[in-house]
């Protein structure tokens, strides 16, 4: 798959032991951009069928906010972002969540999903899951129904999905090194 051959790994990125994966030359061609738009319209509607596709979908900040919004706009649904905290104006709601050097939050504009809304949240990475599933609790705190989790990258070996209380679609996954 020419996204596949397309993401970029950085060895030892942001600090050892890590393999840093970039998905921004996805979004630096026009015609790889649009297939990847594409790849994860279908496979949301090969996952939830044409009538069921959400009414809302959210994306984590930040990377999630390339492609979100132009997901929702294929989708005929609403785009919601979600933000770490103090970054939205209005009232909101918090959810915290574990990161390797300790605690992080997000925010969620507590009118932003009605309740009973269909909400499929996105993101670039799946990784130890813990922020997807904090904006998890944030879209069931507004009543929303959460379908399910969509990510173009799942490390595997990290185990995320099992943190996650809904279905999890990736188009990619594994996290080996390329020559």
């Amino acid at each position: 798959m020419r996204l596949h051959r397309s993401r970029r790994q950085y060895p030892e990125f942001p600090s050892p032991g890590i393999l840093f994966e970039d998905i921004l030359p996805f979004f630096a061609d026009p015609l790889l951009h649009r297939s990847l738009i594409r790849a994860l319209e279908l496979h949301v509607i090969d996952s939830y069928g044409q009538k069921r596709t959400p009414d809302v979908v959210v994306a984590l900040e930040a990377r999630g906010f390339l492609f979100g919004p132009s997901l929702a706009l294929k989708l005929g649904a609403g785009f919601v972002p979600v933000r770490k905290q103090g970054k939205l104006p209005g009232a909101t709601e918090t959810a915290a969540f574990e990161k390797e050097y300790g605690k992080d939050f997000f925010q969620i504009q507590s009118d932003s999903i009605k309740p009973g809304q269909r909400v499929l949240i996105v993101d670039d990475i799946i990784a130890t899951g813990g922020s997807a599933a904090a904006v998890g609790s944030l879209v069931k705190q507004l009543g929303g129904t959460l379908l399910g989790y969509l990510f173009i990258l799942e490390l595997d070996f990290l185990k995320g999905r099992e943190k996650l209380d809904a279905p999890v679609n990736t188009l990619l996954s594994s996290q080996e090194e390329r020559s």
